[in-house]
Formats: structure tokens, C-alpha cells, sequence
């Protein structure tokens, strides 16, 4: 007689992981606003505001499914240079410009919702940083990178082989360098 197996679990479903990630905190509502319009190159360009487009738009519309958002995806050739641009138009008739050129897509959804998140998310935002948590998820990954191209720009180059040399040997001398194959199985 075959034996028994306990019950199969399914693992989540697309649907629950999508769910999950757009209910994700904090909810990005935004208050007093009419319309939303995002410029940027259809290609090759313009990486952070793509990734906001990707990660945090969709969190933008499912908290707020009344706002008018657009998104412009312009061709652009190598010899043009402009900025991706974020244009917010408020329920009075005023504008407002967010420039996304250089910035991560948290950095982007922060200003997004610092102009118009209203006072749930400003306190959302002082208590976050109060505890020392991130403000939005992924904004880990940015600090990470801030923190690794900093320490790449403050490495200097050896000009000459002796200081090349001497860097190795300081290198291969340091006493928090961990040890490798038989020297760390030996004693």
C-alpha cells in the first residue's frame, strides 16, 4: 500500500504576491490632486524614472484610482539630452515640476508624495525616521549604493608598481583578512 503523503500547499499565487506588493506600506494617497503626468524616453534612458513607472506607480494607482495619470514615453536619440519630468496638477489649477533625472524611484515617489501626501504622510515619514526604518521599501538598496559608489570615488589609483606592490602586500598583511583554504581548516 502506497504511503500516505501529507496535503500539497500551493505556493502564493500571482494575484496574492501582485496584492501583497500593492498593499505594501506605507499607501501612497495623495491628497488634493487632479492629475499626474510623467515625461520620459521611450528607450535607453531615464532609468530611475522607468523603475518608478514599474515599482511605485502601480502603488500610486491602487491607492488612488480617481487620479488622472499619464505617462509619455517620447523617443529620444544619443544626440538629445533633456530630464525626465513629472508634472502634478493640483485640484486649484496650480502646477508643479519634480525633475527625475539622476534620482532612484524612492527618491522620486518621496518628492511625489512630500508635495502632495498630506499630514498622514508626513507623520508616517517622522516616525519612520524617528525609529530608523526606511521611509519607503527599497530605499535599503539606494542607501547601499550611496554608500558603495562613495567608497569607489574615495579609493586612490597607485601611480607606480611599488605603491601598487605596496597596497597588494598591505592587503595580503591585513589581520581582518579572512582566511582561505588550508589556512582556515588548520589550526
Amino acid at each position: 500500500m502506497p504511503r500516505r503523503r501529507g496535503k500539497f500547499i500551493p505556493p502564493p499565487s500571482h494575484l496574492s504576491r501582485v496584492l501583497e506588493q500593492l498593499n505594501a506600506g506605507p499607501r501612497l494617497a495623495l491628497n488634493g490632486l487632479r492629475r499626474v503626468s510623467l515625461t520620459l524616453a521611450a528607450r535607453n534612458d531615464h532609468m530611475g524614472a522607468r523603475h518608478f513607472i514599474k515599482e511605485e506607480l502601480p502603488r500610486i494607482r491602487w491607492a488612488n484610482p480617481l487620479l488622472d495619470i499619464a505617462v509619455q514615453k517620447v523617443p529620444k536619440t544619443r544626440d538629445e539630452t533633456w530630464a525626465p519630468l513629472a508634472t502634478v496638477e493640483f485640484q486649484d489649477g496650480t502646477t508643479s515640476s519634480i525633475d527625475m533625472s539622476n534620482k532612484w524611484s524612492t527618491t522620486i515617489a518621496k518628492e511625489l508624495m512630500d508635495l502632495a501626501g498630506g499630514e498622514p504622510w508626513k507623520a508616517y515619514k517622522s516616525a519612520a525616521l524617528a525609529a530608523g526604518h526606511p521611509v519607503l521599501p527599497g530605499e535599503e538598496k539606494e542607501r547601499l549604493a550611496q554608500i558603495t559608489k562613495r567608497r569607489k570615488t574615495t579609493t586612490t589609483k597607485a601611480s607606480s608598481p611599488e605603491e601598487l606592490e605596496a597596497q597588494v602586500q598591505e592587503m595580503l598583511s591585513a589581520p581582518s583578512r579572512p582566511k582561505t583554504g588550508a589556512a582556515a581548516i588548520l589550526p
